[in-house]
């Protein structure tokens, strides 16, 4: 394909070299006259390691070349990519107005040119900038047809290239055909799975994945600081960490819904604060799991007085589906503040019974909740009755099955994401997605 790069700082630059090594022609674009005759002679910009011979290479063989003018980058190509810079601005939001300038000079040159033109977004953006940029396309275009998607980066500096040949995989925000065919035959010659998603999900998912990476690299320094204050190589306790596949580093846990609790989350971390402050060392991140905690049940409260529900059906007592344990389980001290408020609650949970329940579990039950078996029902369809308002707290098909008989004019409150979409006919409401 022909391809104009708007942008020739790291991302642009390394994108160029590989799109050439793969068989694309390519245009760098950039106002600064040094950097376009620093590309054109072949010579990297940036010290990335393997560029400078990629470059080198497309250049010899005519498949990169540069220019200041952005009217000659989009008569000569069919694809422009975007690549400018966001900065940080005094008040830490993104600065946005060269990716909007630049969408507004393709814009302007595809009116000119009188043919559809195809612009593919690479900066980083927040969600919505796409909606924004297809608008200025579309209005500096004057009529000719601009097909537009988001297509994120994932380049590590020092292991660019390796991470573009390597992709875990290709994302394209688009609902445009046009858009997707083309970013689907430039990445043709890479190995991974791509995925099309809405383009504000695209935009979020790289804030997203950045966010990650620091919170992986604060973690496990934090670590580091409370193993190195009980004499223990931190090192060799996340070589281990990482080695589990099935819990530590996979998908599980990793999905937007309702607090943690249980006999082991909260009281492990509760320990390992403890020694912290005993032991002298700030550890922010790990304060603050829990207060993040305890967040998501006020606002689970919040959003049931913010519906002015006052008869409450909930699904769920236990901290998950399949077990009996009411220790530290975030439904019960939402159902202690709702009922504190003059809310009228009954629940169903099969795996609570009073009778099955012994030693600290019974404990703790009795200490938060302590007529609790008044509440509870055997009979899901007894509880769902007369309620203005379900709640679930954990997801289980039994409850999914229940809810198939949901009276007319009860809600829903799904809190661990019970339904994939909003079930059709029913009010749903949830807070994670």
């Amino acid at each position: 394909m022909k391809i104009s790069i708007f942008g020739m700082g790291y991302v642009g630059a390394v994108t160029a070299a590989c799109f050439a090594r793969d068989g694309h022609e390519v245009l760098g674009v950039d106002t600064n006259p040094a950097k376009v005759a620093t590309i054109a002679r072949g010579e990297s910009p940036i010290v990335e390691a393997g560029l400078k011979e990629l470059l080198a290479e497309g250049v010899r063989v005519g498949r990169i070349r540069g220019t200041t003018d952005p009217q000659q980058a989009v008569q000569e190509t069919d694809v422009s990519l975007v690549s400018v810079g966001t900065p940080a601005t005094d008040r830490g939001a993104p600065d946005l107005r060269f990716v909007f300038d630049v969408c507004r000079q393709i814009g302007e040159a595809v009116a000119l040119k009188g043919r559809a033109h195809v612009v593919i977004i690479r900066s980083t953006v927040p969600p919505g900038t796409l909606a924004r940029c297809r608008e200025i396309l579309e209005e500096a275009a004057q009529g000719v047809p601009v097909h537009a998607a988001f297509n994120p980066e994932f380049l590590r500096e020092g292991a660019a290239i390796k991470d573009y040949d390597e992709a875990a995989y290709t994302i394209v925000g688009t609902d445009d055909p046009a858009a997707e065919a083309a970013v689907r035959e430039i990445y043709a010659k890479v190995p991974a799975p791509v995925i099309v998603v809405e383009p504000a999900v695209a935009e979020m998912v790289k804030y997203v994945s950045n966010t990650w990476h620091a919170a992986k690299v604060t973690f496990a320094n934090e670590v580091g600081l409370m193993a190195n204050a009980f004499g223990v190589n931190g090192r060799d306790v996340m070589k281990i960490i990482v080695q589990d596949t099935k819990l530590n580093v996979s998908p599980v846990y990793m999905r937007p819904g309702y607090a943690y609790g249980g006999s082991c989350l909260p009281k492990d971390l509760s320990a390992l604060l403890h020694f912290a402050q005993a032991k002298g060392i700030s550890t922010p991140l790990f304060r603050a799991i829990p207060e993040s905690n305890a967040n998501m049940i006020a606002m689970a409260a919040a959003e049931v007085f913010r519906l002015k529900a006052r008869r409450v059906a909930v699904f769920g007592l236990a901290f998950k589906a399949g077990t009996d344990d009411l220790r530290e389980s975030p439904a019960v001290p939402l159902v202690k503040r709702l009922l504190g408020e003059g809310c009228e609650v009954r629940i169903y949970d099969p795996s609570v019974t009073e009778a099955g329940l012994m030693g600290a579990n019974l404990h703790y039950i009795h200490a938060n909740v302590p007529h609790f078996q008044r509440l509870m029902q055997e009979d899901p369809l007894l509880v769902l009755e007369g309620a203005d308002l379900v709640i679930v707290t954990y997801s289980s098909p039994e409850f999914r099955e229940a809810l198939e008989h949901l009276p007319a004019g009860t809600a829903i409150l799904d809190l661990a994401g019970l339904y994939a979409e909003a079930p059709v006919g029913k009010e749903y409401h949830a807070l994670c997605w």
